[in-house]
């Protein structure tokens, strides 16, 4: 994972402040502004998927290197969270107690900040999340949790293909990292990264191109009944 350093993150995070409070200067119409979240198999495409998404929908695109560069840092998270209004506040704090309660997550430092970091993402909304949790943490009722897969010879050869390395060298990468990321969710989420059940929508791309993909997500988000959503019918 690359890191970044704190003057490129303080810049990266104040372009985004800017946006957000720009936002929220409009007068929305809607009763929430959702976001896409991507959980994805190493090697499956998925972050091509959702940069293309970024550009078509013309949301922005948070990938897991720069939430985790946030979570880390703690004057980076603060100003994250600081840029939402009342409005958004009260309605992560909704999201944390029903968070705490319905999937019981461990209280870790770097946990919570990340929760903090991604509800606050989210409760800005107009974005696409790649990975660290993002669709275990968020409502399933604010966001279209997708699932990107592919049979592990794709992957390889995919990462083979990205990266110039060996076959031998790809599958132990996207054999460790999968290994990884379902750790992570089994561990601080207590769920089964692979249950399709906590997705809306999973996408296999062995014979399925980025943009046919990317499609497919576009069709169901524009398509999905927003407006039906209320704390009250969260916690039903």
């Amino acid at each position: 994972m690359g890191t970044y350093p704190d003057e490129t993150l303080d810049k990266i995070i104040e372009k985004q402040i800017k946006r957000w409070q720009v936002d929220q200067k409009k007068k929305y119409k809607k009763p929430i502004r959702p976001v896409i979240t991507i959980s994805r198999l190493p090697g499956a495409n998925a972050s091509k998927i959702a940069k293309q998404l970024s550009k078509d929908l013309k949301i922005d695109a948070f990938d897991q290197e720069i939430i985790e560069e946030i979570a880390k840092n703690t004057k980076a998270s603060k100003k994250v969270i600081a840029s939402l209004d009342e409005q958004d506040i009260s309605i992560v704090k909704e999201w944390l107690a029903f968070l705490s309660s319905e999937r019981q997550v461990w209280p870790y430092e770097y946990i919570e900040q990340l929760i903090r970091v991604i509800s606050a993402i989210g409760a800005h909304g107009h974005a696409v999340i790649l990975g660290r949790g993002a669709s275990y943490i968020l409502p399933k009722e604010v966001c279209l949790r997708v699932l990107v897969v592919a049979p592990m010879e794709k992957r390889i050869q995919n990462v083979v293909d990205a990266y110039s390395v060996s076959a031998d060298e790809a599958k132990r990468n996207v054999m460790r990292t999968e290994s990884d990321r379902r750790a992570f969710i089994r561990r601080y989420f207590h769920a089964d990264m692979m249950d399709p059940m906590n997705y809306d929508l999973v996408i296999n791309t062995e014979n399925c191109s980025v943009p046919v993909a990317t499609g497919i997500i576009t069709e169901a988000f524009n398509n999905r009944n927003w407006y039906n959503f209320s704390i009250d019918k969260m916690k039903r």
